[in-house]
Parts: C-alpha cells; sequence; structure tokens
C-alpha cells in the first residue's frame, strides 16, 4: 500500500501536510477509519502504534523541537520506572501542546537536565524524587531503590534533589523514605515488603544474603535475619505460573533448612492486605 510505503520512506512517521501532498482529507480520515494508518497525535501518523520512543519523536514533529522527557517516560529512561503507567510525560515545550490521555504536559521551570538516549530528560535524581513525590509510601521507596539499584544515581544526589525540591507536596515523604532507600531491592515488591518490616518495628534484615549450602551451592535470599537463622522470599505471581522457577524454589528452601535456615515465602497479599499478620510471623521466628 502506498501510504506505507510513504510512512517507511519517510522514517515511520508522516505530518497531515505530507499526507495531504498525495491524497484528500477524506481519504486520509478513510485510512485512519480503517486502521490502516494510526494517529499517534495531532497532524502526526504512523502504521501502528508506536512505543515510548516514537510517541516523543511523532511529538517533536508536532511541536517543530526535541522535547525534555520527564517523570514516568524519564524514568523509564533511565531504567528505573517502576509505575509504567502508559502515559508519555514531558516538559512544556512553551508552544501550544496540549495534554491528552496519552500525554502530559508538565511545568518543572529550573529542573536539572541530562541527555540519554539521544534525548534531554530531567536528572535522574531530581526525576526519581519527582516521581516518589507523587507516589503511596511503598511505591516512592521502591521507585528510590530502583534508581539506586540500576546506578542511575547516587543516595546523596537524591539528597541533594530532595533538597532542590524543598516545600514541594510530597516531599516529607520522601526525604523519610530516602532514610530506607537501599539499591539491593531487586523488585518494587521486595521495597514495599521492606517497608512493612520497618513499619511493624522488625529488625533490619540483610538484603540479598548469600548462603553457601552443603553441596556446595551458592542460594540468594531477599531478605535474611542472620542471626535467627530465617529469610524471607518474595514469591511474584510469575513464580506462580512457572513451573520450573517453583521447583528450583522448592530445592532452595529445602537446601537451606539443611543449612538449619528456615524460609518464609512472601506473596503480594501478604504485603498489601495483611502486613501486620506478615510482620507478626516474621517477629516469632527472629525475635
Amino acid at each position: 500500500m502506498y501510504v506505507h510505503d510513504l510512512i517507511d520512506q519517510a522514517g515511520g512517521l508522516v505530518t497531515t501536510s505530507q499526507l495531504t501532498a498525495v491524497m484528500s482529507r477524506k481519504m486520509l480520515a478513510t485510512h485512519v477509519r480503517t486502521g490502516d494508518i494510526v494517529r499517534v497525535c495531532h497532524g502526526v501518523y504512523a502504521r501502528t502504534p508506536p512505543d515510548i520512543m516514537g510517541t516523543l519523536a511523532a511529538l517533536d514533529l508536532m511541536a517543530g523541537q526535541s522535547l525534555v522527557a520527564c517523570m514516568g517516560t524519564a524514568a523509564w529512561l533511565y531504567g528505573f520506572d517502576t509505575e509504567r503507567d502508559g502515559r508519555v510525560h514531558v516538559l512544556d515545550p512553551a508552544v501550544r501542546l496540549r495534554p491528552t490521555t496519552g500525554v502530559m504536559v508538565h511545568q518543572r521551570a529550573g529542573a536539572p537536565l541530562r541527555r540519554v538516549e539521544g534525548r534531554l530528560t530531567t536528572a535522574p535524581a531530581w526525576t526519581a524524587v519527582e516521581v516518589a513525590r507523587t507516589l503511596r509510601r511503598p511505591r516512592a521507596l521502591a521507585t528510590l531503590d530502583a534508581a539506586l539499584h540500576v546506578e542511575a544515581c547516587t543516595v546523596a544526589e537524591l539528597e541533594a534533589a530532595v533538597h532542590e525540591q524543598k516545600g514541594r507536596r510530597g516531599i516529607v515523604g520522601v526525604r523519610e523514605m530516602l532514610s530506607y532507600a537501599d539499591g539491593r531491592a531487586e523488585s518494587p515488591m521486595e521495597s514495599e515488603a521492606r517497608l512493612v518490616f520497618i513499619d511493624h518495628g522488625l529488625p533490619r534484615p540483610e538484603l540479598q544474603f548469600e548462603i553457601l549450602d552443603h553441596c556446595g551451592h551458592l542460594w540468594r535470599a531477599d531478605f535474611a535475619w542472620v542471626d535467627a537463622k530465617v529469610v524471607a522470599e518474595y514469591d511474584s505471581m510469575e513464580w506462580h505460573a512457572n513451573p520450573q522457577a517453583w521447583k528450583r524454589d522448592r530445592i532452595k528452601a529445602e537446601r537451606l533448612r539443611d543449612c538449619g535456615y528456615t524460609t518464609v515465602p512472601i506473596v503480594v497479599d501478604d504485603v498489601r492486605r495483611q502486613p501486620y499478620e506478615l510482620a507478626s510471623r516474621i517477629r516469632r521466628l527472629v525475635t
């Protein structure tokens, strides 16, 4: 189909003016209505719905300038987007750019910038703090942990960003969570579980603790109270659907039991629906 050839030749995105140079507006509307092409944003079209980078490129075409990514989109570019809200977040380019269902436009004058993947974005520590300010405590901690885990920034840089955003909504909560942030956390739910332990006054566990079993195999536990010889492991929904992972973790629990360790499995409902019961169960074992 020639319209697809036109889009391909243009690098995957075309404007209304490019299309109407070879077809009528009525024909263009027909192509969109039948799904032959998709409207990415005002005046910009593609063959299929683009990914985040493609959507950013389309917004650049519409605005006539390269836009600056921020919030969740910047976090995604740095590798620590824990929320994945499906929207593209950009700074206001000072031209007519209206927010839509899939595009959020933010006013952030003075935000420090850094280039990543060829695009200007808000700096990683600033981004992590700004995202965390909008989230519930458990998810805020997950964002800070993730930013540290991928080494997008340091604790000192996060502390500086908290200071820079002093007085803004949610910053007091982020300052609290920053005192708990730990880059050893490997998933958002591990961060949420750790906050349950903190909020219920449990002794702080070691994270990603390594144990050598009697067969010489090295295992790693999400959480370990070493003196009490108790470990806790977060089991995701994907874990339940994966027979190989299930088998491996059964072997792991048996090997650790041989080494004198008690394993406490944790699922999402323990963390979000029965946090008191989870904390009580662990407290009985570690104190």
